[in-house]
């Protein structure tokens, strides 16, 4: 199904190899790197509409609906996290982008652009880890809840609650992002459709974190990196946030070309939050990477 993509931004459909069509949402120019876009569960292209305009004058960027998410299919198959990094993988392969990109994941994004760069490190020229899951903060009782969660807010959708659902989930919106942009969000992410795919991929959440562990020791390719983390302690996060915020700056210590910033007065939804901080990390891994 075709849904604008709002001002700037052009959607086109890619047919994967097995025939599953996912909606891609491109905008932009530049003869640098194309910036891949990969969000959290739950959270359709849509999200990065605000980020993918304010880049165009400088890079070309690449957003897309995962299976089931916005105008793509929906996959008849598990969504495992390897599952997901092959459909990634093959809408670039679809769409002829084999050179070198900068990958851009935030929340559950985080993951999957770690899968694709263990498996593809040459296809990477720069890494943007946006408050990312990691194991530490991703027990398996809270996989669970995270299932049973998205469950009800499905129901709440089909029940026409959709303010309520963006009011509980999305409370500080940047000035910056108009009306129209969080339109378009709350349109494809607080609906059915949505939270039956996240609900998909938060089952997948424990089988993935074996896979989580073995990719948070083993690293990431040596190209410029950054790991945005939220600096706001919010409701539930006392204890938690130090902990996120420290293990991935741990993690960052490894990475030759990586550091940590901390988005102050920041809650997890960073992109939405503060777009500020987010553009100014993606345009510095940019430069580093050109």
């Amino acid at each position: 199904m075709s849904l604008h993509p709002g001002a700037g931004l052009t959607e086109q459909y890619v047919v994967l190899p097995g025939g599953r069509r996912l909606r891609a949402i491109t905008a932009g120019r530049g003869d640098g790197p194309l910036v891949v876009f990969e969000a959290g569960m739950s959270a359709p292209a849509a999200c990065w509409a605000h980020t993918q305009r304010e880049l165009s004058a400088q890079a070309r960027t690449l957003s897309y609906d995962r299976a089931g998410y916005g105008g793509s299919d929906v996959d008849p198959a598990d969504r495992t996290l390897e599952r997901i990094a092959d459909d990634l993988t093959a809408l670039l392969d679809a769409l002829g982008e084999t050179a070198p990109v900068v990958l851009v994941g935030h929340s559950w994004g985080g993951p999957i652009i770690r899968l694709f760069a263990e498996r593809h490190p040459e296809r990477v020229a720069g890494l943007v880890f946006i408050d990312a899951t990691i194991v530490e903060v991703m027990p398996a009782s809270d996989s669970k809840l995270l299932s049973r969660s998205f469950a009800v807010m499905g129901l709440l959708a089909r029940l026409g609650g959709k303010n309520l659902i963006v009011k509980q989930t999305i409370p500080h919106w940047s000035p910056e992002i108009s009306m129209t942009d969080r339109e378009l969000m709350t349109r494809d992410y607080a609906c059915v459709r949505a939270m039956r795919a996240a609900r998909r991929e938060a089952q997948q959440v424990i089988p993935a974190l074996t896979t989580m562990r073995r990719l948070q020791a083993a690293g990431t390719p040596d190209v410029p990196t950054i790991c945005l983390q939220a600096g706001r302690v919010d409701r539930g996060m006392k204890q938690r946030r130090p902990l996120f915020n420290h293990a991935a700056a741990e993690l960052m210590a490894a990475v030759p070309r990586g550091r940590v910033e901390i988005a102050a007065d920041t809650g997890h939804l960073v992109p939405q939050e503060n777009p500020a901080a987010t553009h100014a990390a993606i345009r510095e891994i940019l430069t580093a990477a050109s």
